[in-house]
């Protein structure tokens, strides 16, 4: 169960970003015992791999911050943030299913589940994150651009840490987030005009002489 929720959450701060969930978990098990990476996903701890991964941690904690820029980069993180998730999700985890040398006997055994639970819940918190930002832009005038962006990457970083020193303090964030995304879908839908309505104000009926 631990093990779940500590995959969920690397999975849903994915959504939020990328590359924070992948950077928290290589580094954690580089250089602290606080974190072993399964077999199978070693190269997670990468010199390399670590500091690629920050390059692009920069890159986009600058693109998400620019009003028009910002959903641009949510276009392009389509793909990148459910892999990422699907990624955290298998090392945090411990499934073994980085190494495919048998592909049937890695259907059949089922081990491509957590990768596929790790990319749906990415994916699905990705989603509300595009869907969200350019109404928070339209809101503000962009000016609501960084602090968005930055409370994403606040909650990203405290969701990876969450997962894996105190997993159960990621249904109390989950419940948080689905909280803050309804009320988000609250106030668009009272911001729509229905179809075929008009603003224009009806003349009043005409008036009937009485005998």
């Amino acid at each position: 169960m631990l093990e779940v929720l500590t995959g969920t959450g690397l999975a849903t701060a994915a959504g939020l970003n990328a590359y924070i969930p992948l950077l928290v978990i290589g580094a954690l098990a580089r250089w602290t015992d606080l974190m072993d990476t399964p077999a199978g996903w070693e190269w997670l701890t990468n010199g390399w791999v670590l500091a690629v991964l920050a390059v692009l941690l920069a890159l986009e904690i600058v693109a998400d911050k620019v009003p028009g820029v910002d959903s641009v980069n949510d276009i392009v993180q389509t793909v990148v943030r459910p892999v990422a998730g699907g990624i955290a999700f298998g090392a945090g985890s411990s499934s073994q299913t980085a190494v495919v040398t048998d592909p049937e006997a890695f259907v059949e055994s089922g081990q491509w589940v957590p990768i596929v639970i790790g990319i749906v819940l990415a994916l699905v918190v990705h989603g509300a994150k595009a869907t969200a930002r350019p109404l928070v832009n339209a809101a503000t005038l962009g000016a609501g651009a960084p602090v968005a962006s930055t409370v994403e990457d606040a909650t990203s970083v405290g969701l990876s840490f969450a997962a894996i020193l105190a997993p159960l303090l990621v249904l109390v964030a989950l419940v948080g987030l689905v909280v803050v995304w309804l009320r988000i879908r609250r106030r668009r839908r009272r911001g729509r005009v229905p179809e075929g309505t008009s603003h224009e104000v009806s003349p009043p009926p005409p008036a009937v002489d009485l005998p």
